[in-house]
């Protein structure tokens, strides 16, 4: 006895999740079953080419006396319709190219023609202007003098580099600071040109000057003047101190000429 009716149940054998029995349904591979029931979701059907008894679609027929669609005159063939008769007569082939013929009467669309278009001539390439006298860049060089294939550039004495002073007290001592720095150490290049500006009046009363001595005078030292120049009075305005560094000059000290312990070294 085998179960069977309505409420039997089995169980897919993919998925194996249950199912009314009457909707499992056998898998064949080429026609053969592979002993596989499964559910619909599982089915897998067989690959339609293995349907060896399944009728093909006959294959479309090309038209009776069809014309060439070629672009450009085509073959047709005409027929004259007979009205008394009732019947079509063939009148043959022709070339029609633009004749349309109908039952009715006939049009012919003649001098219609088919022309390339004429292509724009190509312009001629513009040539470059040439450059006049009054357009033409003169390179400029520097003056200078060559050793060994490099070239040394003398700076113009009107050209220096500025440093701003300042006095402030630090821990109960007054201190030159230069560009914000105190007491800074600097580092000059001989043969250039600076300007130490005293015009802020925090310098009142500060006089800043070099000596070969660290701080100066008050170091048992003396003043050194050697292309040093000065303006004004410190801390007014364009009051400064310039020094041109000489070529061979020893390390400097600047310090002010009233107050000891201000100033800083410079290296040359």
């Amino acid at each position: 006895m085998y179960a069977q009716g309505r409420k039997a149940l089995g169980i897919c054998d993919r998925c194996g999740f249950t199912f009314k029995l009457k909707e499992l349904r056998y898998e064949t591979e080429n026609k053969v079953r592979n002993g596989l029931r499964v559910c619909p979701e599982c089915f897998d059907p067989d690959h339609p080419q293995f349907d060896v008894n399944r009728v093909s679609t006959i294959d479309p027929q090309a038209l009776y006396d069809a014309r060439v669609d070629t672009g450009e005159e085509a073959s047709s063939r005409l027929f004259a319709f007979d009205p008394v008769g009732g019947g079509i007569t063939a009148l043959g082939s022709r070339t029609v190219g633009l004749d349309m013929r109908g039952e009715l009467g006939e049009i012919t669309l003649s001098g219609v023609t088919s022309a390339s278009p004429t292509p724009s001539p190509t312009p001629a390439p513009t040539p470059a202007p040439t450059p006049s006298p009054s357009n033409i860049a003169t390179p400029t060089a520097t003056t200078g003098t060559t050793s060994l294939g490099s070239v040394t550039v003398s700076t113009p004495a009107s050209s220096y580099t500025t440093y701003t002073i300042t006095v402030a007290s630090y821990y109960g001592s007054n201190y030159f600071y230069v560009n914000g720095s105190r007491a800074a150490t600097l580092n000059l290049v001989e043969g250039q040109s600076y300007r130490f500006d005293q015009s802020d009046s925090s310098n009142s009363g500060h006089p800043l000057r070099f000596s070969t001595t660290s701080d100066g005078t008050h170091g048992g030292g003396s003043e050194y003047t050697t292309g040093v120049t000065t303006n004004g009075t410190a801390g007014n305005a364009g009051a400064y101190t310039q020094i041109e560094i000489a070529s061979g000059a020893p390390t400097l000290y600047y310090y002010c000429t009233n107050h000891s312990g201000m100033g800083g070294q410079i290296n040359t």
